[in-house]
C-alpha cells in the first residue's frame, strides 16, 4: 500500500469529523437530540439571496468556470461594503481574493509563505485551519494557550525569541472562536507594530465581525495604521447571513499578499461557483436590513442560554460577540470526558475544550444556534450531567 506522507500524518483528527454520524445514530434510536456543537445556526439566510441564487442559477453564463476572476461584481460588492462598514478602500481587482469560504483561503494561504524550518503561531484553542494549512505547508505551528489570564490574547512578548525569530505567520481571530474574546485595539496596534518589527505575516481571521452584541462594533485589522505592510483578513458570509452551507467568503489585503493567495489557488481550484457569489451580492446589499435582524436572535439566544447555564450550576461570562459560550470546567473534569457522557446519556452535543487543542482543556463550548426554549432545555440536561461527576454512579 502506498505511504502516506509525514505532513498528512501529522494533522491531527478534525474535531467535527465523527459528530454527524453519531448525530444520526442516535436520532435513528429515536434520541432527542440538541446540537449545540458547530457554530450552524437554524436560521434562514436573506430572502434576496436565495432569488439571486435561482436566477443565476438559470443564466448559462454562471455555470461556467469562474476562475480566479470569478463575479466582478462580487468583488465590487466585498470592495462597496468594506468601505461602508470600515471605511477602507480596497481595489476590486488587485485586493480582494473570492473565496470557496473563508476556511480554504485560510488554509492555502500558508502554502504561499511557508517552507521546512518555519513557524507559525496558532491560539490554542483555534480554528483546526491554521494548523491544518501550517502542517501542509511543512512548517510547525507554535501552539499558544489562550487562558483567562491573558483574556484569551495572543501574547508575543511570552514566546521565546528563537521562536519569533523562525516566524513566517500569526494567526489571530477575533471576535474570537471559540472563546468569544474580543481584542482591545491598543492590542491590535501593539500586535500590528510587532509583525512590522518581526517581518511577520498577520493572519486575521475576521468571520465573526458582525455578530457582536450590547453596543460592541468589532474593527477591521485594517483600520490599525500600519497593517496594510503585514496583514490579510478574511471574512464569510456563513454567520452573518447564515449561509454555512453556500461556501461564500473573501480576503483583502495589499496587492502583493492578495496575488499570493490568488496564485496558489489557481492549482487547486477553478473559483467559486459564479452563482453562488451572485447570491453573494444580493446578501452583502441587505446588510443594513438582515443583520440587525439577525443578531436580534443571537443576541436573545445568548441571553437565554448564559441565564439557564448560570442556572444549571456553570459559571457562565456573557460574551461580547460571536455565537458561542465558552464554559469553564470544575478541575479535574476532562472536558472530552463531560462531552461525551452529555450526548451519550442526554442527547445534547456540545464541543469539548481539548478538541480545539490542549489549549482549550478544562472548558467546553456551546453554539447558541438553536431557540431560547432548546437552550434551556439542553442548559437543565447539562446541570444534571455535571452534578453525577460531584456524585457519580457506579456503572
Amino acid at each position: 500500500m502506498p505511504r502516506l506522507s509525514p505532513r498528512f500524518a501529522a494533522l491531527p483528527e478534525y474535531m467535527l469529523a465523527a459528530i454527524p454520524q453519531k448525530k444520526r445514530e442516535m436520532v435513528a434510536r429515536g434520541v432527542d437530540v440538541i446540537d449545540l456543537g458547530a457554530g450552524d445556526a437554524d436560521l434562514a439566510p436573506p430572502e434576496a439571496a436565495l432569488t439571486a441564487l435561482a436566477r443565476a442559477a438559470a443564466t448559462p453564463a454562471l455555470n461556467r468556470y469562474g476562475f480566479g476572476l470569478g463575479l466582478v461584481a462580487f468583488r465590487e460588492a466585498v470592495a462597496a461594503w468594506m468601505h461602508t462598514r470600515f471605511g477602507l478602500t480596497f481595489d476590486p481587482l488587485r485586493e480582494v481574493v473570492p473565496l470557496i469560504g473563508s476556511k480554504e483561503g485560510i488554509a492555502h494561504l500558508a502554502l504561499a509563505y511557508v517552507q521546512r524550518g518555519d513557524v507559525t503561531i496558532v491560539p490554542e484553542p483555534g480554528y483546526p485551519a491554521y494548523v491544518g494549512g501550517t502542517v501542509l505547508g511543512d512548517a510547525t505551528p507554535y501552539r499558544f494557550p489562550l487562558r483567562p489570564r491573558t483574556d484569551f490574547l495572543v501574547d508575543l512578548d511570552e514566546i521565546p525569541t528563537d521562536v519569533l525569530r523562525r516566524t513566517r505567520m500569526l494567526y489571530l481571530n477575533y471576535p474570537n472562536n471559540p472563546t468569544a474574546a474580543i481584542a482591545p485595539r491598543a492590542y491590535l496596534e501593539e500586535v500590528v507594530r510587532r509583525c512590522r518589527e518581526l517581518d511577520v505575516l498577520l493572519v486575521y481571521d475576521n468571520a465573526y465581525s458582525e455578530l457582536a452584541y450590547d453596543g460592541y462594533v468589532p474593527p477591521s485589522i485594517f483600520e490599525i495604521d500600519g497593517a496594510r505592510d503585514v496583514a490579510i483578513e478574511f471574512h464569510s458570509l456563513s454567520k452573518t447571513y447564515n449561509l454555512t452551507g453556500w461556501r461564500c467568503g473573501w480576503a483583502v489585503a495589499r496587492p502583493e499578499i492578495a496575488g499570493a493567495l490568488a496564485r496558489v489557488k489557481s492549482f487547486v481550484d477553478t473559483g467559486q461557483f459564479m452563482a453562488v457569489q451572485a447570491a453573494g451580492v444580493a446578501a452583502i446589499e441587505s446588510w443594513r436590513e438582515f443583520v440587525p435582524r439577525n443578531v436580534a436572535i443571537f443576541q436573545e439566544r445568548r441571553d437565554a442560554a448564559v441565564a439557564a447555564f448560570r442556572d444549571a450550576g456553570f459559571v457562565c461570562p456573557t460574551p461580547r460577540a460571536a455565537m458561542y459560550l465558552w464554559i469553564e470546567l470544575p478541575e479535574g473534569l476532562p472536558s472530552a470526558t463531560f462531552a461525551d457522557r452529555l450526548m451519550d446519556d442526554t442527547g445534547v452535543i456540545v464541543m469539548p475544550g481539548s478538541a480545539f487543542g490542549a489549549g482549550g482543556e478544562g472548558f467546553f463550548r456551546v453554539s447558541f444556534i438553536v431557540p431560547p426554549e432548546r437552550l434551556r432545555d439542553a442548559a437543565e440536561r447539562a446541570g444534571r450531567v455535571l452534578a453525577s461527576f460531584a456524585h457519580p454512579v457506579a456503572r
